[in-house]
């Protein structure tokens, strides 16, 4: 017994000592394997210049970027001992990313990096928007270390400034904009695939090549009609076609099957040893504040939201705001699935300022007996007062100036690859013909086949918004905003020749005649119409072969038009007319002169009344006059068996379809007219394309800005005008001389003199003038006095006060007369002087008065 327990210790000694070497064995492979990632050259995406940090210019930051105060010390002290005791407790866990250094090598602690800001663009006061605006306007730098978090997080406005950063910097500033827009944003820590961290998206869809789903209408399906005719029995073998169609089904189904697992070979990423290790920085939205129904990240490389039950972001490390930090408790084996967001979980999350807790979640059924407005006020008061140990921001106010916002892109361009498409960015204004973006769209995931590319522009004074070239049917699609010069809206083609196929469409609102579509051909041209008085809303025409053609130098088309051969046209119902009098389709066959109306169904009728009229007929040999005949006319009457025989009837309407006839021939030319104009138009439009600048935009309104900068002199000018004639005292004296250029010495001294005299006679009116009102207010005041005097005891209460008031209006004049006269009187010897020593100094009198 003694011996097996010997043995059996023996085995479990042996046991343990091959797991530790194993476990020996596996952290030496980590070790070498961040050794040498950490010693390997960072990925840096194409597009991206190596750019030196350390070479930038501190110097003309502000002190908080180059110091910490006592309350950041005393935070960097909580923090290290937070540090200490969750290393103690969590051994195995990294490091936390709580103080590194910023752009001046001083000590700041991630929550105090965060600088909440409202920036004043109304497409920033929305989370995609923000995600986008930062996604297109900083360049990405991978991290120094795939596998660690950065040594400094530099200040958003650094960032701002040089327009790159690390996923930490994009997310800081990220987040930043998000809680100043009134979201309850955080910054995460955490790590996630390679195609996430290294801004990888061949892998992934282009966003806008996604199509909503459209649920099918039930309105569309046709009810089956009891009335139709049975087809005929079909004689083929069921079960013969049956196998013919399965065996096709399996070749097709077994060839898309090796072609999915082909591509998905290509398509799959090659196997990441670092899985699990990358680290990542995105942001957590959490519920609640601006009506944000459900918690999810965002990604600040792409600027999109992901869910947090994305298989690509793998765990969280920690999270924090501008008001505390939180580290993350739960276990990350699912990567983030199984996570609950619920920052006031002290089991879950463990807060480092604990005097601090986060904003109370909303608790849907004890939230509804609560009042809302004390809700509303505890949660402003909450948010107003910081905690006691949290230091506000050190970072200097976030700003954007409109010019760099419109700008965005580094360079005003950036390219983005997906999975069989490469999306391209460029600023407003940068490219001469208004394009902004441009997605082409490829056949293989190696992009070289190139299936379609669509382009969006804009400014453009055509209106154009949006091309969509398909390279393989090479069918061409313009799409265009209401304001067109011919109210195009939409423009289908394989070329800007004329007679070939084409669909233009037009916003029939802005139209006189409601058309709203236009397709046409080489032989045919169909209108369909929309809200017409008439009721018409088809015109289909068809047109012959040209006779003899005639080319001229210079010209696109030929002299000779297409020959008409038909005219269709379908009208609605008019509910003001009986059905068999109202015409459904009228058919002009002009080669042949025949016309045929069908009418309306009348209720439970199965077929249309009609007329067929023959105009050639019965016509006399000079061709002068249509003679009536009943066989120029054949009629159905639908429930009438008997026929219309009154003639003059069916003539008068001959006659006024014909009439009709000639004017639809004009109308037909007409609209042909149109079509080669607006293909003209658009030919102008495209070879010399003219860009529209807001005339608020005074940097890019060249003739707005010379306007403003003309109007601008002129009114310096005048006010220049105004101050020389306001201060010119000479201007009177000089008139009686006879303005010359040079004086003589006695002329000067007389000029001189004659001015000096002239202002102090001024000067000694104007204190007379307030020296006789002085006196004529003390003159008042005395009378009233005396008066109240001697009626003091027969006036009533309310006469009294009235008086008072009266009295104490005139003392105030009186004294306010005095001061006056007493300022005018000190002041007038030193005006007196000061225009003097002008006198002497003034250029036109300065020579001859330099000794007097």
């Amino acid at each position: 017994g003694g011996r097996m327990e010997v043995l059996e210790e023996k085995e479990e000694e042996e046991q343990r000592e091959e797991e530790e070497v194993k476990a020996l064995e596996i952290s030496a492979k980590l070790q070498d394997l961040e050794t040498k990632v950490s010693s390997e050259p960072a990925c840096v995406p194409s597009g991206v210049p190596d750019f030196d940090w350390s070479s930038i210019d501190t110097s003309q930051l502000p002190s908080s970027y180059k110091t910490n105060s006592l309350k950041e010390k005393k935070l960097l002290q909580t923090a290290d001992h937070f540090l200490q005791q969750y290393t103690h407790l969590c051994p195995d866990r990294k490091p936390l990313f709580l103080h590194p250094v910023n752009e001046c090598g001083v000590e700041k602690f991630v929550s105090t990096t965060v600088r909440p800001t409202l920036l004043p663009y109304t497409e920033l006061y929305h989370w995609d928007g923000c995600a986008s605006f930062i996604s297109d306007y900083l360049a990405m730098e991978p991290l120094e270390s795939p596998i660690t978090p950065p040594s400094s997080l530099y200040s958003p406005t650094t960032i701002l400034k040089y327009q790159r950063g690390n996923c930490f910097d994009f997310s800081v500033l990220l987040c930043s904009m998000l809680i100043g827009a009134g979201y309850d944003a955080y910054c995460v820590h955490g790590y996630a695939t390679r195609e996430i961290c290294t801004l990888d998206e061949t892998l992934e869809l282009c966003p806008l090549l996604g199509k909503p789903q459209e649920a099918p209408k039930e309105g569309m399906k046709k009810k089956p009609n009891k009335y139709r005719v049975k087809p005929p029995p079909d004689l083929q073998s069921k079960f013969e076609l049956q196998q013919e169609a399965k065996k096709k089904a399996e070749t097709e189904a077994a060839q898309k099957n090796k072609e999915r697992e082909e591509e998905k070979e290509v398509e799959k990423p090659k196997r990441d040893p670092l899985h699990g290790l990358r680290v990542h920085a995105w942001v957590l939205v959490l519920s609640g504040k601006r009506e944000v129904p459900e918690t999810f990240f965002i990604n600040p490389f792409t600027g999109n939201s992901h869910s947090t039950m994305d298989e690509h972001f793998l765990g969280i490390e920690s999270v924090w705001n501008h008001r505390n930090y939180w580290v993350n408790m739960q276990d990350c084996w699912n990567g983030c699935k199984d996570l609950i967001f619920d920052l006031g979980d002290a089991v879950r999350w463990e807060i480092m300022l604990s005097g601090r807790n986060k904003p109370l979640q909303l608790l849907p059924d004890a939230e509804e007996e609560k009042d809302d407005e004390d809700m509303d006020d505890t949660q402003e008061k909450e948010e107003e007062d910081m905690s006691p140990d949290m230091p506000p921001s050190w970072v200097a106010p976030i700003q954007v100036s409109p010019r760099e916002f419109e700008t965005r892109c580094s360079q005003g361009r950036k390219v983005i690859l997906y999975k069989k498409a490469k999306l391209e960015k460029w600023a407003p204004y940068l490219n001469g013909n208004g394009l902004v973006k441009r997605l082409t769209i490829y056949a293989d995931l190696d992009c070289t086949e190139v299936v379609e590319v669509r382009e969006w522009f804009k400014n453009r004074e055509d209106m154009l918004d949006m091309r969509e070239v398909n390279k393989q049917t090479q069918l061409t699609t313009e799409y265009f905003s209401p304001g067109h010069l011919l109210g195009l809206k939409a423009h289908t083609y394989t070329s800007l020749e004329p007679e070939t196929e084409r669909v233009m469409e037009f916003y029939n609102e802005a139209r006189a005649d409601g058309l709203q579509k236009r397709v046409e051909n080489a032989n045919e041209m169909t209108e369909y119409f929309v809200g017409r008085d008439d009721f018409l809303h088809i015109r289909h025409m068809e047109f012959g072969k040209r006779g003899k053609q005639i080319h001229l130098a210079g010209t696109r088309t030929d002299i000779s038009s297409r020959p008409i051969v038909q005219i269709k046209e379908c009208f609605h119902r008019n509910l003001e007319k009986p059905a068999d009098e109202d015409v459904a389709e009228r058919i002009f066959l002009i080669a042949e002169e025949m016309i045929h109306l069908t009418y309306h169904l009348k209720d439970k009728y199965i077929t249309a009344s009609k007329k067929d009229f023959f105009k050639a007929a019965e016509r006399d040999r000079k061709g002068n006059e249509i003679v009536m005949t009943p066989e120029m006319c054949i009629t159905y009457q639908a429930g009438c068996s008997e026929k219309d025989k009154r003639l003059l009837r069916l003539y008068k309407l001959l006659q006024e379809l014909t009439e009709e006839e000639k004017q639809l021939k004009q109308e037909v030319r007409q609209s042909e007219a149109e079509v080669l104009n607006i293909l003209k138009i658009r030919e102008n439009e495209e070879t010399a394309v003219k860009l529209s600048v807001s005339i608020c935009n005074t940097e890019r309104n060249e003739k707005g800005r010379q306007q403003y900068e003309a109007m601008k002199k002129a009114r310096e000018g005048e006010l220049l005008g105004q101050e020389e004639q306001e201060l010119d005292y000479l201007a009177p004296f000089l008139i009686r001389i006879g303005h010359r250029e040079k004086m003589t010495k006695g002329q000067a001294l007389r000029v001189r003199d004659d001015c000096l005299a002239d202002f102090k006679h001024r000067l000694v009116d104007k204190a007379n003038i307030i020296q006789a009102r002085f006196e004529k207010a003390v003159e008042e005041l005395q009378k009233k006095d005396q008066w109240f005097q001697e009626n003091q005891n027969q006036l009533s209460a309310e006469e009294e006060d009235d008086f008072l008031t009266r009295y104490s209006e005139t003392t105030f004049h009186v004294h306010i007369l005095a001061l006056r006269l007493k300022r005018e009187k000190q002041t007038a010897p030193q005006k007196y002087f000061a225009l003097q020593e002008k006198l002497r100094k003034d250029p036109r009198l300065a020579e001859h008065l330099s000794h007097a």
